[in-house]
Formats: structure tokens, sequence, C-alpha cells
């Protein structure tokens, strides 16, 4: 079982369980924003900040304990798990995260756990699911859209998706705080929201659901709408 204990923001004997992917800095301090927890909490879930795992037995036994899983944002996903070499110093991965994140991601999927994952979060599913990624925006793909950088662009959102269904809109604004992004997508998924420069902004997989952007900081920066997605999460893991 991992060293690190499982910190619980919020439970109940009816409350879903919801387990959010963590960083470590380099001292060894487990770090998630708050703004995870805080909007999990608010949609009716109880939000579990995992630990870093080293093996598949510590990620089934913690997974297993689980409703549902989100994947939260942070440092870029190794090329070596898509087949290629680094491309250039704005790169930034972490070894044992990226190790963390797979054995959780492949104990979730084979558990048949619902999934949320939110930037890094969909980078990661997808190269689970054998894709690969864009190493680096304006280097690959130019700026059409002035990704990263908090900068808000426009998605549109294809009919009957998770997104769709959730915000009740086949257009949204959205935040950017990214500067890699899905290039070859997994066999088996579907896009289901696109920036106006082509980028995949969100997708689905069976029970996987992703966004490329921020809904947890959108929400806790006033936009009350992106509590509709945490809800429509929570109602799936219910069920």
């Amino acid at each position: 079982m991992a060293t690190a204990a499982l910190a619980i923001a919020a439970c109940s004997p009816r409350t879903v369980l919801i387990g959010i992917s963590s960083g470590r800095s380099a001292a060894g301090t487990v770090t998630l924003s708050k703004n995870y927890t805080e909007a999990v909490v608010r949609a009716g879930g109880a939000a579990v900040v995992l630990p870093t795992v080293r093996t598949r037995e510590e990620a089934d036994a913690v997974v297993k304990r689980m409703d549902g899983i989100i994947f939260s944002g942070g440092e870029d996903i190794n090329p070596a798990w898509y087949g290629e070499d680094i491309l250039n110093g704005t790169v930034e991965v972490n070894s044992a995260r990226d190790r963390s994140d797979s054995l959780l991601a492949r104990a979730a999927l084979e558990s048949g756990k619902r999934i949320l994952g939110i930037c890094r979060g969909e980078q990661l599913m997808n190269v689970i699911l054998g894709g690969s990624l864009y190493q680096d925006l304006p280097t690959q793909v130019g700026e059409a859209c002035r990704h990263g950088g908090g900068n808000f662009h426009k998605v549109g959102v294809a009919e009957g998706s998770f997104l769709a269904m959730a915000m009740g809109s086949d257009s949204l604004l959205v935040n950017s705080y990214h500067h890699q992004g899905v290039k070859d997508t997994a066999p088996g998924i579907t896009v289901v929201a696109r920036a106006g420069d082509g980028l995949v902004e969100g997708y689905e997989s069976g029970r996987v659901w992703a966004v490329q952007f921020h809904p947890e900081k959108m929400l806790a920066d006033g936009d009350e709408s992106w509590l509709k997605l945490f809800w429509a999460f929570i109602r799936a893991c219910r069920r």
C-alpha cells in the first residue's frame, strides 16, 4: 500500500468518493490545487487526494476504493511514453508522476471506473489509450487560438456529447493553461470539442471523459456554470 495517506476532504456513507491524482514537488510534498477538491465537494462528492503509487498493486488497492477518478493538470508527459524524443527545452517532465499516473490510469480503466481527465489528464489518457501529443504547440501548430498563458478562446461542442449534455451548449468559452495537446487520437476515442484551430479540447471513450481546459479553475474564479460538469461526472460515477 502507498506510504502517503489518503486525504479525505469530505465523506458520508452515501457520498461518492472521487480520487484526484496529485503531483509531487522536488522536496517530496504532495501538490494539488484546492480548486479540484472544492469542485468535487460542491458537486456533492467526497474528494480524495491520491498518493503517488509505485506499483500496480498499490494502484489497484487505491482505485478499488474510489467511485471515480479525476486526473488533474500538471507537468508534461514524457514523450518516450508515445515513442518520441523530447522536442525542445519547453518540455518539463516528472518521471515519478508519469509512472504513478500511468499505473492509476490502467487500474481505473481495467476496473471500469469513471474517469475525468483535465488538461494533463486529457493528454495522459490519450497516451495511455494509444495516442500521441504535440509536445509544444507554438512550435508545431502555431498560435491561432493563443493556447496557454491563461488565455480564453471558444470551442465547438458536439451535439449529444457528455460536454454538451452537461453544459447545455454547443459553444463554450474556455481557459487555456497548456502548451501541449492531443495530436494523434487513440483508437476508440470520439472527439467532442475542438478549438477554432482544430486542436482537440474534449473527447470521450467508454467511461472516460476528458477536457483540455480547466473547469475547476473557471468555477473557482466565479463561473458557476462549470459546476454542472462536476455534477454530471458525480452522477455518472454514482450510477
